[in-house]
């Protein structure tokens, strides 16, 4: 995808979370403030991420993704899916059926 891991895993906040503050940002990634500062400077350099003013408390900021922000996320998750599925292919039957329950408990947990 061209980001660095950190980068990378404070988009998929902000894409699947939605607008979020820097201090929730930075606490959901579990970095300083001034470090999600300057990851996020990074993202909106590249047109991936905006600040925008909160809808009822005009002083906060939101971060959100742009449409290329979540196009090259949805992007690079389809390819790691489709590289998962062919690897998949590759196992033997009762392999992908120990894959298959433990997908079926996995889901279970998230009742």
């Amino acid at each position: 995808m061209g980001l660095s891991g950190p980068r990378t895993s404070a988009l998929s906040v902000i894409v699947f979370r939605g607008p979020v503050t820097m201090s929730a940002l930075a606490e959901a990634e579990q970095v300083r403030p001034p470090t999600m500062t300057r990851l996020v400077d990074g993202l909106e350099r590249r047109g991936l991420v905006r600040r925008v003013s909160h809808a009822e408390d005009g002083r906060v900021q939101l971060v959100e993704a742009t449409a290329a922000g979540k196009r090259l996320l949805n992007t690079g998750r389809a390819r790691r899916v489709a590289r998962l599925m062919r690897d998949i292919e590759h196992l033997s039957g009762e392999d992908q059926r120990v894959l298959a329950r433990a997908a079926e408990l996995m889901e279970s947990l998230r009742g």
